[in-house]
């Protein structure tokens, strides 16, 4: 099947490398014409597990090649994808002005019948609305589908290769279809392509990150009841989780989500609430949770070295949003490293991958590292906040001879916290029970300006 996919961010070029690794012959779209160089060059420009191979292996096979031209991505496909950013306004709501120019352009460059796939995070009614562009651009029948991606990055490749389940808006069973052909390859092993209402596809995206930014954040009050009241989370969370009604999944305890989905999409979702007269109650509590709990490792830093901390070196291990990606948006990193510096720290940082971005992002100066060694020589402390698997089991003699004074701070509670004791380290995890309360945590207009 000739299938175009307009945008190569990290959807865009995940969807385009899957669908050409399953046989199809796929034309990439992007504006940016060095980026667009780069990626006929094998070069990819995100930090994505199994990517690069994936590609190169269709470029070998001559099954995706990229452009800046609608047309060649249009003309003759069957399908098209449009995976451009949809990215948070001032109010919440999702800017669409990328999606407009990008349908604009495709139906402008349709030579025949297509199939119109928004793969974009887009609020409820955009179908409705890019059927109205639709009608003043095309004379050609396009059906517009609405095919929401739920890929967590780090692990993308497998979930779009292996879906838990596919989800497809439709109200055209020639659509319907075309959808069930191009999916067919991923889900051999019984995984099911729900169909169902644009609408009601538009609001499974939210509703399902909605819902795991809510598991996160209620776990993560639960941890910082145990810490006031001297209890583990970790056998707390063995204890819920084993409950089959609940499960394990996205019930850890730590120092908070970030990254480009769950923020925005439950912003986003928030937003359409508002829009519709009704509170998302239950949401906007998640969101605000996890605004305070960016800042809990930083708030047990001051109850443990005073709220100033001129003088003080603090190592910090794990800058991305989570290991396996470099992408540092709503980081925890970010707000620690920020609020660690106004309070007069120095501070030093390292991640496997993500150490440009934060540069770019951080807005503060700190140093960086190579390796967490090096990153904690000298240092008062080290915050662990990115579970990277080389964090996972730390040579912790050689980490304290390195360090002004053995104290760590698990902001993802990976070590053993008898463990780092017996090496001689004041330990201090989330919800472990060692950590003191959240008392003083500031409101959630400082943590914003954090």
């Amino acid at each position: 099947m000739r299938i175009g996919v307009i945008g190569t961010g990290y959807v865009g070029l995940v969807a385009g490398v899957c669908l050409a690794d399953a046989g199809n012959l796929v034309t990439c779209v992007d504006s940016d014409p060095e980026k667009v160089r780069a990626l006929h060059r094998g070069e990819i420009p995100i930090y994505e597990p199994g990517l690069s191979s994936l590609l190169q292996r269709s470029q070998r096979e001559h099954r995706i090649t990229f452009t800046t031209d609608h047309s060649e991505a249009v003309r003759g496909a069957e399908v098209v994808f449009v995976a451009v950013g949809t990215p948070e306004g001032p109010d919440g709501a999702p800017d669409l002005s990328y999606l407009r120019s990008a349908v604009k352009d495709v139906v402008a460059a349709a030579d025949g019948p297509l199939v119109l796939v928004l793969k974009s995070t887009v609020p409820v009614g955009t179908a409705a609305w890019v059927k109205g562009i639709i009608a003043e651009v095309t004379k050609y029948p396009v059906h517009v589908v609405n095919n929401p991606e739920f890929l967590k990055e780090g692990d993308a490749m497998d979930d779009f290769l292996r879906p838990d389940r596919v989800v497809i808006g439709c109200d055209s069973d020639e659509a319907w279809k075309v959808m069930e052909e191009v999916y067919q390859p991923f889900v051999r092993s019984g995984k099911p392509i729900l169909r169902m209402s644009n609408e009601a596809a538009e609001i499974t995206k939210y509703a399902s990150n909605a819902m795991l930014a809510t598991r996160i954040s209620f776990m993560n009050e639960v941890a910082n009841l145990c810490d006031r009241l001297g209890v583990d989370v970790e056998e707390v969370r063995r204890g819920v989780g084993t409950d089959s009604r609940i499960g394990t999944a996205f019930l850890y305890a730590g120092c908070g989500y970030g990254g480009s989905c769950f923020p925005k999409d439950t912003q986003a979702f928030l937003h359409t609430g508002r829009q519709h007269g009704l509170p998302m109650e239950i949401v906007e509590a998640a969101e605000h949770v996890n605004d305070l709990q960016k800042l809990v490792v930083f708030e047990k830093v001051k109850s443990l070295f005073g709220e100033d901390l001129s003088g003080k070196r603090f190592a910090i291990w794990g800058l991305a949003f989570k290991p396996q990606t470099d992408d540092v948006r709503e980081a925890p990193a970010l707000v620690v490293a920020r609020a660690l510096v106004r309070a007069g720290a120095e501070v030093v940082g390292t991640d496997p991958e993500g150490r440009k971005n934060f540069a770019v992002a951080c807005e503060v100066e700190i140093e960086y590292a190579a390796d967490p060694y090096e990153a904690a020589t000298g240092a008062d402390a080290v915050l662990l906040l990115t579970e990277w698997n080389e964090y996972r089991t730390p040579d912790l003699e050689r980490l304290k001879g390195l360090m002004r004074r053995p104290v760590f701070f698990d902001g993802r509670n990976i070590l053993d916290p008898l463990k780092a004791a017996a090496a001689g380290f004041e330990y201090r995890g989330i919800g472990r029970g060692n950590g003191g309360s959240r008392a003083g945590a500031p409101s959630a207009d400082k943590v914003s300006s954090a």
